[in-house]
């Protein structure tokens, strides 16, 4: 029984040695040259993209992202930043566009006179654009290319 209990703990002291000693020497090229068990520094930020342009949206019903930086934005619950160029009453001097009409329906589809209190918050599904490098390569497909390889005769 003791030499049992003694093998048991020499393999779990091996062990934790073990993984411990893989934690100090692997280290995976997202974090950069530190060890899986340690915090690396923050990389810089990247500078946001700041452009009146559209971005193709990738997927069907992908909220459009933020062509223009919002550093400084107030978007809480005493305003919203976002609603000074993109509500209603003001698109035409903006010449921003407008909310979707969904962002006036409440959860049961009722139309509201207002943005609706589950829409205020812009950046839950609104990002800005860094310009950056993926840090990983992207072989995404969209669907209109996926559909259009389907087609007879399409180009391959």
């Amino acid at each position: 029984m003791i030499k049992k209990l003694a093998m048991m703990l020499l393999a779990a002291s091996l062990a934790a040695g073990s993984s411990a000693l893989l934690a100090q020497s692997v280290s995976s090229s997202l974090r950069g040259p530190a060890p899986l068990n340690d915090e690396g520094p923050a990389p810089p930020m990247q500078p946001m993209k700041n452009t009146a342009e559209k971005e193709v949206r990738n997927y069907p019903e992908q909220p459009p992202v933020i062509p223009h930086a919002i550093d400084g934005y107030q978007v809480d619950m005493q305003g919203n930043k976002c609603l000074s160029c993109h509500a209603r009453a003001r698109t035409a001097e903006s010449k921003a566009p407008m909310l979707s009409i969904t962002h006036f329906m409440d959860r049961d589809g009722q139309f509201l006179a207002s943005v609706s209190p589950r829409r205020y918050f812009c950046n839950q599904c609104h990002v800005p654009q860094s310009v950056a490098t993926p840090p990983v390569s992207n072989d995404f497909v969209d669907i209109d290319t996926v559909l259009s390889h389907d087609k007879p005769g399409a180009k391959r």
